[in-house]
């Protein structure tokens, strides 16, 4: 048995490998075995990489902010508020924009935790 603890205060941010770079991100998958997981920060304006994961699973949950997620093909703007949820199934084209005034904070949890499934898109 084990288990890891992540306190707000103590989270360390840093950019993103890949996309804009003014995205910021704190990486709690070290600490998983099934699933994958990070909280994002999207400052006013800032838009993530548009993308299809081949088999994971997603799951946004909005900790702050109203951030758009641009689902499907064509893309359809959904804004999520401030304790909203969203799940998007593999295959389904993707992409976190904040259109918003102040910072957007989303947890991004992903299922299976396979890397370099995903395709990525042009902008929406």
């Amino acid at each position: 048995m084990g288990y890891t603890v992540f306190r707000a205060g103590e989270l360390a941010f840093g950019p993103p490998s890949g996309g804009n770079l003014e995205r910021r991100l704190a990486r709690l998958s070290d600490a998983m075995t099934n699933m994958r997981a990070s909280i994002w920060r999207y400052p006013p304006g800032v838009r993530g990489r548009r993308h299809a994961e081949g088999v994971q699973e997603e799951l946004f949950v909005v900790l702050d902010g109203t951030p758009t997620l641009l689902l499907g093909d064509p893309p359809e703007p959904v804004d999520l508020p401030v304790g909203s949820m969203a799940v998007v199934q593999p295959g389904t084209a993707i992409e976190v924009t904040n259109r918003g005034d102040g910072e957007a904070t989303l947890l991004i949890v992903g299922a299976p935790p396979e890397v370099g499934q995903s395709e990525y898109l042009p902008d929406a």
